[in-house]
């Protein structure tokens, strides 16, 4: 794929991933200040438990999935099928895991019928991940952001309806986000239909040993992701309890919304980097391609969100004032996290993924270490520093083994990235000086000029990219 349909996939799933997130995070913040920090903290701790048990669903088939319809077309009805086959078994036994594990853990009995509420949202999303990773191989992605967007939408129509009529309780909301994961899996399955024929739908139990051990690393890169992006609740819950999980929340979800902007990038840019796994030169601009538009994106956001935190959480109810704080140290995460996309991507693509599982491995633990030693001095902050230690070690480890793939220098990292970040530093520093003095809104504004205005500056983003976005658009 040329850099050209790259650039679009990424416009067609980040607009509908934008578009997808306002709709998800002001559903969010309708439901916080609903339900208060307590029902909150219970909707966030089933939702995040049945995530986790998903990943037993998938056991990492469908990252291998993406790369062979990638690079061999004419076989995705072959990858999918035995992909199917190994989920009618995957997904009675993350069933069982749903009924046993929030017991085991001690999370209340409300919290435990939440999660088996959520399993048909497990079901349904594992099942359509597998359908849209079949169209992602293909390198065609417009219908997964359709269908993302129109999911959200249907979930948040019903779960605002809802609450306007004073109807809404913690399962029926659990319920209405089922719709939209049904939403995509029927659409999802339709669109590969469509493309491979209905006979591509039918499992076909092969227990190909080749397939697991190609899908291992990804399974294993899976859960470890999912521990450590949940374990601080887990720990919050069991030392701080269930209000203090729901504050936590607040930052958490005003944090990791954003997550989707360089998801969205790497839905285009891991099958791209596949294609181009032999092709060194190649490899490497489009890898730094990759961390120049995720640092443009993640510049603005963090040092904005950085300088407006509190601002921000005067927006939810007076139960979530104390979140401030864990918000202005949480979302500096999202600088290594974006920079480190490419990075898996990098490593995946060239099937260094056991590379990639054994630093998430390492994540994972020092993640759940400095939970259980900074949470019981710091409270909830001290899940917000455990996670910026983890992440940052996250990028260093990933740089230190994905650099010499592509022969990559970390100067020129830091010539492509840097203007962005020094821009962003600016920005926030001016935000920090007029807030006091203009209405949120106009802050808001005048940081966002500063920001164009210091990018252009400092040559980090020139006209030419701006010409280059144009041509896409009109190629689209």
């Amino acid at each position: 794929m040329t850099t050209s349909k790259l650039a679009k996939n990424t416009l067609f799933l980040t607009a509908a991933s934008i578009g997808q997130k306002c709709i998800a995070f002001a559903y969010f913040a309708i439901l916080a200040n609903y339900l208060g920090s307590s029902g909150n903290g219970a909707y966030f701790l089933a939702l995040g438990m049945i995530t986790t048990i998903g990943v037993l669903d998938d056991i990492g088939l469908t990252s291998v999935l993406t790369r062979e319809v990638a690079r061999t077309p004419g076989d995705a009805a072959r990858w999918l099928r035995s992909i199917l086959g190994f989920k009618l078994f995957t997904i009675p036994f993350s069933i069982i895991i749903a009924f046993i594990l929030p017991a085991v853990v001690g999370y209340t009995e409300q919290v435990q019928m939440l999660v088996l509420l959520a399993l048909g949202i497990m079901i349904a999303d594992t099942l359509s991940l597998t359908f849209y990773s079949v169209l992602r191989g293909m390198q065609n992605l417009a219908y997964e952001s359709l269908g993302i967007f129109s999911g959200q939408l249907l979930s948040t129509v019903l779960g605002f309806v809802l609450i306007v009529t004073h109807t809404a309780t913690l399962p029926t909301l659990v319920l209405a986000l089922t719709l939209g994961s049904t939403f995509n899996l029927v659409f999802s399955a339709y669109q590969v239909a469509r493309r491979l024929g209905i006979k591509s739908l039918l499992p076909k139990v092969s227990f190909d040993t080749v397939l697991l051990r190609m899908a291992l690393p990804f399974f294993l890169a899976a859960v470890f992701v999912k521990v450590y992006s949940y374990f601080d609740s887990f720990v919050l819950n069991a030392i701080l309890g269930q209000a203090a999980v729901g504050v936590y929340s607040v930052a958490y979800k005003l944090t990791y919304a954003f997550q989707f902007l360089p998801l969205a990038f790497v839905g285009a840019l891991y099958p791209t980097m596949s294609a181009a796994a032999e092709k060194p030169a190649e490899l490497k601009k489009i890898f730094l391609d990759a961390e120049w538009y995720v640092s443009f994106l993640a510049a603005p956001i963090v040092f904005g969100i950085w300088a407006l935190a509190p601002e921000i959480i005067g927006h939810f109810s007076p139960d979530y004032v104390s979140a401030a704080v864990p918000l202005s140290i949480l979302i500096f995460v999202l600088l290594p996290i974006f920079l480190d996309f490419p990075i898996g991507s990098l490593l995946n693509a060239t099937r260094r993924q056991h590379i990639k599982t054994g630093i998430m491995g390492s994540v994972m633990v020092i993640n759940a270490v400095a939970n259980l030693v900074l949470i019981p001095l710091m409270g909830i902050a001290g899940a917000c520093v455990a996670a910026l230690i983890a992440f940052i070690f996250m990028f260093g480890a990933g740089w230190y083994f994905a650099a010499p793939v592509a022969s990559l220098k970390f100067v020129e990292l830091v010539k492509s990235v840097g203007g962005f970040y020094l821009s962003g530093l600016v920005m926030a520093l001016a935000v920090f000086v007029v807030k006091e003095h203009v209405p949120f809104i106009a802050s808001m504004v005048i940081g966002g000029l500063v920001y164009v205005i210091c990018i252009f500056a400092s040559r980090a983003f020139t006209l030419d990219h701006l010409r280059s976005f144009r041509q896409i658009l009109r190629r689209r």
